[in-house]
């Protein structure tokens, strides 16, 4: 396949045809359709997000792929939706050969960043510094399967999380699990949870960024069935005690924000939520459970097995480069350290949670 021409569009300059080769090159390019590589996720950004744009690639006239990115000063790009955006990359034609400084030049970018480039991404790929497991739960063969694999790998898991679900309907009521809930009082409740713990723990409350918050709001109003946000809601006589906002496509539910009732912690209301999750997601039709990077007791104990993301950045030569490398290279080398230490990561825990108790006196 020649050298593509490539134009820079809005993701707003989308056409209907844009959209649906978009998500047909996915569908044959990857085994899972992470919501977040969909068109639909790169339009949503582009609405809250002015430096969203998207390359269209065609050869001989045929649309051959698409690279979504965001451009700031002096060129420097991000992964679209960098921050919250949980699997990145371009969507291309399989026979598409593609020089990557080639594709960065014409997209005026002295740098690309990513954290979450899925694998077999292979442009992109040479230029990744680390990886992470990104943990999750294969309901290919249906929630009884996933059952069953969990009694075999984490018996006393399951035992107690079943448990608790019966102790918290005895002191607390009924159980009520809401799979996709529209009410926007739970969405507000789950925000207030989830902002709650960013400032206990001493973390950036990312919806103190209006752009993120904006998006949450109207991905919550997003129905398509390549990008869908679905709020799912556990109650106990009424009263909301965990919840979760995510993306779904048609196979794939990709975790995003999950928060509980501090008040009720003793009865584990975000295990039983989640359980209660995974069995609908995967009635639903849902075949892959995507926990996102990170590491959880709570991911391990659920998950099956894990994909594999990676972090990096593809430079260009100049000066802007120079200056991306400068301002994000001592920041990954440290923050690597940290990970890979546990007495320096316990640290850094007590540290930041130090911090937020000063914060909050």
């Amino acid at each position: 396949m020649n050298t593509p021409r490539i134009d820079i569009v809005h993701p707003r300059d989308l056409t209907p045809s844009d959209l649906g080769l978009w998500n047909e090159l996915r569908a044959a390019n990857a085994v899972f359709a992470n919501p977040f590589m969909s068109a639909q996720f790169t339009q949503a950004i582009g609405r809250v997000r002015p430096d969203a744009r998207v390359a269209v690639l065609r050869s001989h006239r045929e649309l051959v792929g698409y690279f979504p990115y965001q451009r700031g000063r002096w060129g420097h790009g991000r992964a679209v939706g960098l921050g919250v955006s949980d699997c990145q990359g371009a969507v291309l034609h399989p026979g598409l050969h593609l020089d990557p400084h080639h594709l960065m030049r014409v997209c005026s970018l002295s740098a690309w960043e990513f954290n979450h480039l899925e694998s077999g991404q292979e442009l992109f790929l040479p230029y990744a510094t680390d990886q992470f497991a990104s943990p999750v739960v294969d309901l290919t063969h249906g929630f009884e399967a996933y059952e069953n694999h969990l009694r075999a790998h984490s018996r006393s898991f399951l035992k107690s999380t079943r448990a608790q679900e019966r102790r918290m309907a005895r002191h607390l009521g009924p159980l009520r699990y809401v799979h996709d809930e529209r009410a926007p009082a739970a969405l507000k409740t789950l925000v207030d949870w989830k902002s709650a713990h960013y400032r206990r723990t001493g973390r950036r409350d990312p919806f103190d960024q209006p752009w993120i918050a904006n998006l949450v709001h109207l991905l919550a109003d997003t129905v398509s069935p390549e990008c869908s946000g679905i709020l799912s809601v556990l109650y106990a006589a009424d009263r909301p005690v965990a919840a979760h906002f995510g993306l779904r496509s048609r196979t794939v539910l990709s975790c995003w924000f999950p928060s509980y009732d501090r008040a009720l912690a003793t009865y584990s209301p975000g295990r039983i939520l989640y359980m209660r999750m995974i069995e609908a997601a995967a009635a639903s039709g849902i075949r892959l459970v995507d926990f996102g990077r990170g590491d959880a007791a709570y991911k391990n104990s659920f998950k099956t097995g894990d994909l594999v993301v990676h972090e990096g950045a593809l430079r260009t030569t100049g000066p802007g480069a120079a200056l991306h490398w400068l301002h994000r290279e001592p920041r990954r080398v440290v923050h690597r350290l940290v990970r890979e230490r546990p007495a320096l990561r316990r640290a850094a825990v007590r540290s930041l949670r130090a911090v937020a108790a000063m914060r909050q006196r």
